[in-house]
């Protein structure tokens, strides 16, 4: 039966009547207009001791997708700041780029704020909202990405400028050759899990049936280490399930040993190995170890290839098949992906703090 319903393509769209699937189905063509958009932008600073990227949820996780690409690539650190607050080391010297899809999240506007009131440097990625209102009151450069987006959909928008950011401003070389190899994979990614695709011939199908009825497990390691945590999110807002993340080699010292000594309450469980070709000896080794430790406690254990030569593209074409399966899991639970109704609920219960709107006033005065 399960089979079958992802097989019916009418069957899906009845399910997923908002239409997420096709941010899926659309993604070359979103990542293509975001390098685009891109383009546009302009910025002519000096060189930062450190970058903070700072915003929530689905504007906040390019941050950690670009942290994990520039690791070998740039001597400028980076930090995803989750916060209200800026770090203490935060100050002139410091490029602070806040990532907020709508432009109206509270933590971003806050850091926005002290971001200004430290003289950071500051660079905005929005669609629109207050947070662009006060960029431009405050001669704030700023990037203005298409809305109207789920913002988790709206990852191209909120990723891939910044990665043509870190080339404009000189701080990486060869994003051009990446770029574009991870925009031609993601049409063959995207045509080969379409909802017209059989299950037996689609692989983000196949993934979200063996990992149906269990709590999903995602292991990453180096580059790998935000598209596992991206899975764990998207799994968490499309099909409304929990999920969580972990990383090589970090979880060989604490993780592994819950699974060694849990027994029959590990059945409920099953771990997506985020795997490369191109493995490091010492990672692979792990992976192949721990596969072997945890062999007989019940769990299911699949690996998720990534395609691709250059890290851009392998990140992104596992991200695609990790959003396919995440929306396929959704209809499989019988649940529409795209209502986020907990957390629309949550951002109006915390409104009535008043806390948004003394932020607001204080953009006003300075």
């Amino acid at each position: 039966m399960t089979t079958a319903l992802l097989d019916n393509v009418e069957k899906i769209n009845a399910i997923d009547k908002s239409g997420m699937l096709s941010f899926c189905i659309n993604a070359p063509k979103h990542y293509r207009e975001a390098a685009a958009i891109a383009q546009k932008i302009s910025v002519n600073i000096p060189k930062p001791d450190n970058i903070i990227v700072s915003g929530l949820g689905g504007s906040a996780i390019g941050g950690d997708l670009l942290k994990d690409w520039v690791r070998d690539k740039s001597s400028v650190p980076i930090e995803v700041n989750r916060e209200y607050h800026l770090p203490a080391y935060a100050g002139k010297k410091t490029l602070v780029i806040v990532s907020s899809y709508s432009g109206e999240t509270e933590e971003s506007l806050s850091a926005f704020l002290e971001a200004l009131k430290r003289r950071c440097m500051v660079y905005c990625i929005s669609s629109g909202g207050a947070l662009l209102k006060y960029a431009a009151k405050h001669n704030v450069p700023f990037l203005q990405v298409p809305s109207g987006m789920p913002p988790r959909a709206a990852l191209p928008y909120m990723f891939i400028p910044l990665v043509i950011f870190m080339q404009k401003t000189g701080l990486v070389t060869g994003v051009s050759v990446e770029l574009e190899e991870a925009l031609k994979l993601l049409e063959k990614i995207s045509a080969d899990n379409l909802p017209q695709k059989p299950s037996i011939d689609n692989f983000a199908k196949t993934l979200a049936l063996d990992i149906d009825g269990t709590v999903p497990v995602i292991y990453g390691f180096g580059f790998y280490r935000g598209v596992a945590q991206r899975f764990k999110q998207q799994i968490n807002e499309n099909a409304k399930y929990p999920a969580k993340w972990e990383v090589f080699p970090e979880l060989n010292h604490n993780e592994i040993v819950g699974w060694a000594s849990s027994g029959d309450s590990c059945k409920g469980f099953s771990i997506i190995f985020l795997r490369d070709t191109d493995e490091p000896v010492e990672i692979k080794s792990r992976i192949e170890t721990t596969k072997q430790i945890i062999g007989n406690s019940g769990l299911k254990m699949v690996d998720l290839q990534s395609q691709g030569n250059s890290a851009l593209a392998k990140m992104l074409s596992t991200i695609v098949v990790a959003d396919f399966t995440s929306n396929y899991l959704a209809v499989l639970h019988g649940v529409d992906p795209t209502p986020v109704e907990v957390i629309t609920h949550l951002k109006g219960t915390l409104q009535k703090n008043g806390f948004k709107e003394k932020i607001i006033r204080e953009l006003e005065k300075i």
